[in-house]
């Protein structure tokens, strides 16, 4: 399969039609047609749904929408490629993707970058935000250079640096809230009310199950939320209490206030990129200065 003729599918899908498509494509819709139908014959597989008379559009077939999502994977790591290759040793250009659940941690990761700016200003970061299984797949495909990740790491399939740096799990909730008045939060003042808590959880097992004391089954699970912020509007609105970690919402100024919770309950998470990723030269330096920084970060909590 060329590139070209998996470009020529792409627009295609993306604009439902051949002739928007050669549009698009500055190319001629008969040639067009030619190509995605010796790419058919290629594969062995119809790629689309012809329109039927008094429709309107094409549709993917299941085959073509596997090959219009892992092709989009593969354009973006050719493209990374090309990049790499391009770039000279003396200037340094590139992206740097990085994959990561919501943390305040994230701030040490944005000061990397600050560092490097001054230094590579044509290094540009992305940052993609999910849960650790979304993470994991953007890593496995090649797609993100480094993930920031909680809990166990298969060491067999990934190198890791776990953070000097802890996020703390607590309770966002209105602050004229029954809980608003209390230091910490137990496990036994959330068994009657309304939760509010991460999909993740939901998906790939609770953290706070043993803290809890609970099968998620047995709690009020009122709303899920993928990010916090999204979350803290239904607080805000009334609906239930947040379980989420520590600074993610600014409650300064606000109707809303974080409680930690007793026994206090903490997760260090690391940083991880697949074992015998090649590493581009932009990445190397990121992950270098983030090295040093999280060093620091160390040798000032040691010293204290």
């Amino acid at each position: 399969m060329e590139l070209r003729v998996l470009q020529y599918f792409l627009a295609i899908a993306r604009e439902q039609s051949i002739s928007a498509a050669a549009q698009a494509l500055h190319v001629s819709q008969p040639a067009l047609s030619v190509q995605i139908q010796n790419l058919e014959r290629e594969l062995g597989k119809s790629l689309f749904i012809r329109s039927t008379k008094g429709s309107r559009g094409i549709q993917l077939t299941e085959e073509g929408i596997l090959l219009r999502d892992r092709g989009e994977e593969i354009l973006e790591l050719v493209r990374k490629t090309e990049q790499t290759i391009a770039s000279s040793e003396d200037t340094i250009v590139g992206d740097v993707h990085i994959g990561a659940g919501e943390s305040d941690i994230l701030h040490v990761f944005a000061q990397a970058a600050k560092i490097l700016q001054k230094r590579y200003p044509h290094i540009h970061y992305h940052i993609a935000s999910g849960n650790s299984t979304y993470v994991l797949e953007q890593l496995d495909k090649g797609l993100i250079d480094f993930g920031l990740l909680y809990g166990a790491i298969d060491h067999a399939k990934y190198e890791s640096i776990q953070l000097p740096l802890k996020d703390t799990y607590g309770v966002l909730m209105r602050k004229d809230s029954p809980l608003a008045s209390k230091a910490a939060i137990s496990p036994e003042d959330l068994w009657d009310k309304p939760l509010i808590v991460s999909r993740q959880e939901e998906k790939n097992g609770w953290p706070l199950q043993t803290w809890i004391k609970k099968e998620i089954s047995q709690l009020n699970i009122v709303a899920t939320y993928t990010l916090i912020y999204n979350g803290s509007i239904l607080v805000d609105e009334g609906i239930g209490y947040a379980i989420c970690f520590d600074k993610l919402i600014n409650t300064k100024d606000s109707n809303l206030c974080f409680i930690p919770l007793t026994p206090i309950r903490e997760e260090t998470p690391s940083i991880i990129w697949k074992k015998y990723h090649f590493h581009t030269k932009a990445s190397e330096k990121y992950l270098e200065t983030l090295k040093d920084l999280f060093r620091k970060i160390a040798e000032e909590k040691s010293s204290k």
